[in-house]
């Protein structure tokens, strides 16, 4: 190990929190057949959106603007917050890795639910910052539980997703309104609220846009079909917000990543359409997962989670069946969230596949 790590550094592992599904292929040496294990919108962006991605490309010899002007101020307009409200990053993931810089020192309390979306510890754990984890309610992230956990330790920063992932469960608007009203003056909430585009209506709440203890964040990944060019950002008070310029990669967000984003934007229409074959691809594969035997869970996302009924070990075995099928999937990494295999939504092609492939896996699963 190199001597030039920090202690904390020095005693991380190197690893990323994912393996992709790229990795898993070079692994077998056989391309998937379907792509539904990392919550991607396979209806996929706009068409202005891809119109104005090819046009911005003949500019890429160009840093993007480093202020993020025009982006910033069509998702005021959107939200209905000023500019000043708004900080645009690298994809939540890269908006996570900020907030951790900006919060912790090493040793800081921090909390989340054990299960939840791992980049978060990931980031956490590269600040030096020391986790509580709380067990899920269910098939629910447990708010009451949560608050306790931070008021225990001090927590500087509470991790909170809602619609959440891996489970796809959501609460609803006036929990985590409740949740706000009774943070700890210590604390600040992050809530990652990636797939709110494609929640039921009554899961956004109200939260003040100058809320000092709040931390909202949104991405392009899901609803808008963004995923490969990374746009996130950030809804907070403006001390917060402008906060982000003391540590961000200014020149992170390429011209044709921000020319994507405020198309996409612009498009409402697009989404309007996504969310419709969402909620034809949500009821379609929920009866896949009855037609099989599983249970699905209620689904706020992109995906839907099925509890297959047994333990973790008998989940792997589905999932690896599927993966040698050519199906790419996931599945929850912690016990006991972990008897459940996870199926993001698709078109109809990508889902025939999966009505083909699954009782095939389930039955060679055993």
């Amino acid at each position: 190990m190199s001597r030039f790590l920090t202690p904390n550094a020095a005693a991380l592992p190197s690893t990323v929190p994912f393996t992709g599904p790229e990795a898993l292929e070079r692994r077998t040496g056989v391309p998937f057949r379907v792509r539904l294990g990392a919550n991607e919108s396979l209806f996929g962006p706009s068409p202005h959106a891809i119109a104005a991605m090819q046009a911005a490309a003949a500019d890429a010899w160009m840093y993007g603007d480093p202020e993020n002007h025009d982006l910033k101020q069509a998702l005021a307009a959107h939200h209905g917050v000023s500019p000043a409200h708004i900080a645009v990053g690298q994809g939540i993931d890269g908006l996570l890795g900020l907030i951790c810089r900006l919060t912790l020192e090493p040793g800081a309390a921090v909390v989340t639910s054990l299960g939840a979306y791992p980049t978060f510890n990931f980031h956490v754990a590269g600040s030096g910052g020391a986790l509580t984890r709380v067990p899920y309610r269910g098939d629910h992230e447990d708010p009451e539980g949560l608050l306790d956990a931070a008021r225990a330790t001090g927590a500087r920063l509470l991790y909170f997703a809602n619609p959440d992932n891996p489970m796809g469960s959501h609460h609803p608007a006036s929990v985590i309104e409740a949740m706000v009203a009774n943070l700890p003056e210590t604390t600040l909430l992050v809530l990652d609220e990636a797939y709110a585009d494609l929640a039921p209506p009554g899961t956004v709440p109200d939260i003040a846009p100058d809320h000092p203890q709040v931390i909202r964040l949104r991405t392009f990944s899901k609803g808008y079909g963004l995923a490969g060019a990374r746009v996130g950002y950030a809804i907070t008070n403006p001390d917060l917000a402008l906060a982000f310029d003391k540590v961000r990669d200014h020149f992170g967000m390429g011209r044709i990543s921000q020319a994507g984003a405020l198309a996409a934007l612009a498009d409402q229409d697009w989404l309007d359409q996504v969310t419709s074959r969402t909620r034809h691809a949500r009821d379609r594969l929920t009866a896949i997962a009855r037609g099989n035997g599983l249970h699905p869970l209620p689904s706020a996302t992109n995906f839907v989670t099925m509890d297959c009924g047994r333990d973790g070990e008998y989940s792997r075995k589905v999932l690896s069946e599927m993966g040698a099928r050519g199906v790419f999937i996931r599945m929850p990494g912690v016990a006991p969230l972990d008897r459940r295999i996870r199926i993001s939504l698709g078109d109809d092609p990508s889902l025939d596949i999966v009505e083909q492939t699954l009782p095939l896996a389930l039955k060679a699963a055993g």
